[in-house]
């Protein structure tokens, strides 16, 4: 297959480095990065020249259009994510797009019906969302030990993004703003995180928020809590932050059986988990580290990471099987972040499948609008 990087910012190495390693981690053998597409000419040049892309410019509709491309790595701005995204899956292509996918429900609703008319015309494009820590050996083991009763119930879980961004990471233009970013600290940074807390807690219920602009010079939060119940059971705080000199990404989960705990910044492995049993049940404990040292070998260490989303990504889509992480995965993680936007600003508990065509926080994240006046510039 042939993949194509679109936008060559930072994120973008990530994307390139992780396809040439597919092959050697269990991958499909034969996928190349051919091409590199940016708005600016001499970027897309550099970009290319420092990664050893053979071919790089600024017109991605007539790569498409001569059949150049058979993934399309999407890495720009989320504001133009969507359309990115539909080009491709219309010309058959399969998309692969950086968090997060689009800005708001409605976009990923017309993304979901992109991909239908896609499958209906039998082409072969499939979308998925980079949800890199999903594929970490140990939420694997965690959602597996949940499943298979080990753990017994969850009760309680905590999930805390708590970054730093300085004021100058904000200066450039498309940050710090709903119609480009799409939110603030809970749609840029939050979301890894709490898409995690689905990934094991499955789906919740209702949710209650606060969002606050503190410190940063943005239209968007750069703080917001929420406290959220799960169809399961389990009640579970959320917090995202951009203003918080220490910084740590932070999983809790209080079972039955144990608290298991996963601690890091941008990225984990097994040595990242902690598992304290309930007195008595130091079985669990014993499991989890048996399941550790044996996968160890063979999941690099249980790091998560693109090259473990990719490989079993690119496997799924060179077989013609649907991906990992679907676009409904990336609406029900989208629904989660409008809610809180919802219960933040309009101040009201929000309960699942509420926000539906019609409703302010469908359109935009931003709803009805924020409790703060504007500082940035209309989009141009």
């Amino acid at each position: 297959m042939k993949a194509t990087i679109l936008g060559a910012g930072a994120i973008a190495g990530a994307h390139v480095d992780a396809v040439r390693a597919l092959a050697a981690h269990g991958g499909p053998a034969g996928v190349e990065v051919t091409h590199v597409v940016d708005v600016d000419a001499g970027r897309a040049a550099a970009f290319a020249a420092e990664h050893g892309v053979p071919h790089h410019g600024t017109d991605l509709p007539a790569l498409l259009d001569a059949g150049e491309v058979d993934v399309v790595h999407v890495c720009t701005p989320p504001s133009v994510h969507l359309d990115a995204a539909v080009a491709a899956l219309r010309a058959g292509a399969h998309v692969v797009v950086e968090k997060p996918a689009v800005l708001s429900l409605a976009e990923a609703d017309a993304l979901a019906a992109a991909e239908r008319q896609a499958v209906d015309a039998g082409l072969p494009g499939r979308f998925t969302q980079i949800v890199q820590h999903r594929f970490g050996a140990g939420i694997r083991r965690l959602r597996r030990m949940l499943d298979d009763g080990t753990l017994g119930d969850a009760y309680v879980a905590q999930c805390d993004t708590l970054w730093f961004r300085t004021p100058e990471y904000f200066e450039v233009p498309w940050r710090g703003r709903f119609d480009t970013e799409g939110g603030g600290t809970t749609m840029g940074h939050g979301i890894h995180q709490f898409d995690l807390l689905l990934a094991v807690l499955g789906p919740w219920t209702e949710v209650r928020a606060m969002a606050g602009r503190l410190a940063r010079h943005t239209d968007t939060e750069d703080v917001s809590t929420a406290l959220v119940r799960f169809a399961g059971g389990t009640m579970a705080t959320i917090t995202n932050s951009a203003i918080s000199p220490r910084q740590t990404s932070r999983l809790r989960f209080d079972t039955e059986a144990a608290t298991v705990e996963l601690e890091h910044l941008y990225g984990y492995d097994d040595t990242s988990w902690t598992v304290t049993p309930v007195a008595g049940r130091e079985d669990v404990a014993e499991a989890w580290a048996a399941d550790a040292a044996a996968t160890h070998e063979a999941s690099d260490g249980g790091a998560s990471g693109h090259l473990a989303q990719l490989v079993p990504t690119y496997l799924a889509l060179a077989a013609g099987r649907t991906p990992p992480v679907t676009v409904a995965d990336t609406r029900a993680t989208l629904e989660l972040a409008a809610a809180i936007y919802k219960s933040a600003f309009a101040d009201v508990t929000v309960r699942a499948g509420e926000i539906v065509e019609g409703d302010p926080f469908h359109a935009s994240m931003a709803g009805t609008g924020t409790p703060w006046p504007p500082v940035k510039d209309a989009a141009a």
